[in-house]
């Protein structure tokens, strides 16, 4: 067994601009399944929804996404171990309730539904030991029962104790009628850049003004990723990015199925690692496809208030890496990535968790790949 003790920062070197030289493919070394809504420390394992390395403990944080329906809105502390060719273990050392600004863990959706939240990401800042976390609020129009709570980014101490909050743009605000985020497809992923001087959000799914949902044929599906710097909170960038179609058809064809953004990853300041996920009901594995995605030159739109009525010039550049349907292994609802370790060879590694959804046909998975340059 390799327990790996040396890491790296949230960020790759690259040849400015271009996306080709920073990763050239990505291999798999191993997978690992978490045994269903394992129990730990009086709470249930399972609905991890985001995923950050600390490469000075040698730990990974995981936000679970439970609304404090099962138990109180948490996220885990675990160590990863690698024996050489697969994961070894995945060992949970510590669970922390996130708290509210009054001190008081977060109610459930039938105590208090317009502050039950829905965790999503999480990401942990070395240089202050604070941690920002994601919430996608809540949006539910159905005459008397109608609940919109706003999403949320939110700054806690280690201890999930509360600190502050980011302000958020105008096109973020939930609403009864159909303009701004659509329910469930709201701040899926975030990360940090620029040695923590800025963050990067995205929303999942399009704005009802940016444009449809993603569908199985091409139809045009940008969603928006947001920058904020980190000095005065405010949100300094937007950028249109268009979603690949949905992998597969669902069956039946008017059933649910998505493709969406769950988490990005900051490679170097103009450079994202995008994570795009789709599933179609009829079929159990969802498609998890990993991009670059480059930044230098695309059209800001913060000032632009429909991406119908005024397509971005120039949306943010992509380039596929991998398509996890090509590894012949089964990939379920994966969430959340990170950087890991370094691998004895020099090699960085990549770490994705997969959210079970607290369901017993869906599994809790890691993966591990080594970065090749």
């Amino acid at each position: 067994m390799i327990i790996f003790f040396c890491g790296f920062t949230q960020s790759l070197q690259s040849q400015k601009g271009a996306i080709k030289n920073t990763i050239s493919h990505l291999k798999l070394l191993g997978e690992y399944d978490v045994p269903h809504n394992e129990p730990y420390k009086g709470t249930t394992i399972g609905g991890l929804s985001g995923i950050d390395y600390d490469k000075d403990h040698n730990v990974y944080y995981m936000i679970c996404d439970d609304r404090s329906a099962i138990n109180p809105a948490r996220f885990y502390t675990a160590k990863i171990f690698y024996g050489g060719k697969n994961i070894d273990s995945v060992v949970f050392v510590n669970v922390t309730t996130l708290l509210q600004k009054n001190g008081t863990a977060y109610p459930d959706s039938k105590t208090d539904p317009a502050h039950t939240p829905d965790p999503e990401s999480l990401r942990y800042n070395p240089k202050t030991q604070q941690m920002i976390w994601t919430s996608e609020g809540e949006r539910i129009v159905r005459g008397k029962d109608t609940v919109l709570e706003n999403p949320a980014i939110t700054i806690i101490s280690a201890d999930g104790k509360y600190i502050d909050t980011f302000p958020l743009p105008e096109n973020l605000h939930m609403r009864a009628t159909e303009k701004g985020p659509r329910q469930n497809g709201v701040l899926e992923g975030m990360s940090f850049a620029n040695n923590y001087k800025t963050i990067y959000v995205n929303v999942e799914e399009p704005l009802y003004e940016d444009g449809p949902r993603a569908e199985p044929t091409d139809n045009n599906a940008y969603v928006r990723i947001y920058r904020y710097d980190m000095a005065t909170k405010k949100n300094t960038a937007q950028y249109a990015y268009k979603l690949d179609p949905v992998a597969y058809p669902a069956s039946p064809a008017t059933a649910f199925m998505i493709n969406g953004i769950p988490d990005i990853l900051s490679v170097d300041e103009d450079h994202l690692l995008v994570l795009e996920r789709s599933f179609s009901t009829g079929r159990l594995p969802c498609t998890i496809k990993i991009f670059m995605a480059d930044l230098k030159g695309a059209t800001e739109i913060s000032k632009n208030t429909s991406l119908i009525k005024t397509p971005a010039a120039k949306p943010i550049a992509k380039k596929l890496i991998l398509n996890m349907d090509s590894l012949g292994v089964y990939v379920d609802n994966v969430e959340g990535v990170t950087f890991g370790p370094v691998l004895p060879n020099g090699h960085k590694t990549l770490v994705l968790v997969a959210d079970n959804n607290f369901q017993l046909f869906e599994k809790t998975q890691f993966f591990l790949f080594e970065i090749i340059p």
